[in-house]
């Protein structure tokens, strides 16, 4: 199974299509909010499952702002991240992460990629397709492939 994982493409259809022709077939797109009214575009597209959350730039929309959803075994708890301080600190979504039984964290907000595991409990933020914030300032995204044996591996890409 493999999943692609964006976040905070801020309206940037164009950041979207790139990422989508580049990558080809996935099995689910995940993203992680401040989508900005492409919804129904990523759905359409994607050609696969998609799951979306709604992040701090996501005014007129009926997406909820937490998901939780199954990854093979695995559990995964989707967010944002702003209503968890993610700018300044990751450790009350690692809380909330773990006191709610998930595998995984997966959140946006930062637009700073981050994959992260500590003590069996993965972190994962795919940094920006719009507004890169970490040293390169590349547009990035994350592939998410499960294998056979229900093993989770996490890659970084970018756009640029």
């Amino acid at each position: 199974m493999k999943a692609l994982i964006i976040s905070d493409s801020h309206g940037m259809r164009s950041s979207i299509q790139k990422v989508f022709e580049r990558v080809g077939q996935m099995d689910m797109v995940i993203h992680l909010g401040d989508i900005c009214g492409d919804e129904s575009y990523i759905r359409e597209n994607a050609g696969c499952k998609v799951w979306m959350v709604a992040g701090n730039n996501d005014y007129h929309t009926d997406l909820n702002r937490e998901e939780i959803i199954e990854i093979g075994t695995h559990r995964a708890l989707l967010t944002h991240g702003h209503r968890s301080y993610a700018n300044y600190r990751t450790d009350i979504l690692e809380e909330e992460g773990r006191t709610m039984g998930m595998d995984i964290v997966m959140f946006g907000h930062t637009h700073v990629p981050l994959i992260r595991q500590e003590n069996g409990l993965y972190l994962i933020n795919p940094g920006s397709l719009a507004y890169p914030r970490q040293a390169n300032h590349k547009r990035s995204f994350i592939l998410m492939e499960l294998d056979k044996e229900e093993k989770l591996h996490f890659s970084l890409d970018y756009l640029d």
